[in-house]
């Protein structure tokens, strides 16, 4: 602290310009703990090897199983062909 004495002004930093904070709008994600991770669009991923895969839909299901075809995208490979355990024989009433 300057004593009373102390006639030399004290420097005064310059004011900066502070950069306006860009708010840029949040994607929705949706998980689904027995299917694909729901993405609103656009979307880049970018794979284990380094390569991009991009999607302009309006949303994206990306493949969390690896079992798609289409990885990263979802191609419902993850889910179960035959329902409830019946045989295909059972489908059709006699």
């Amino acid at each position: 602290m300057p004593s009373p004495s102390d006639s030399s002004p004290t420097p005064v930093p310059a004011p900066t310009a502070v950069p306006t904070a860009v708010r840029t709008p949040a994607r929705r994600v949706s998980v689904d703990p027995q299917g694909p991770v729901l993405v609103e669009g656009p979307v880049e991923i970018v794979l284990d090897d380094g390569t991009v895969a991009r999607s302009d839909r309006f949303v994206v299901a990306i493949c969390t199983c690896r079992r798609s075809r289409a990885y990263p995208w979802c191609d419902t490979s993850h889910r179960c062909r035959e329902r409830g355990g019946r045989h295909p024989e059972d489908r059709n009433p006699r």
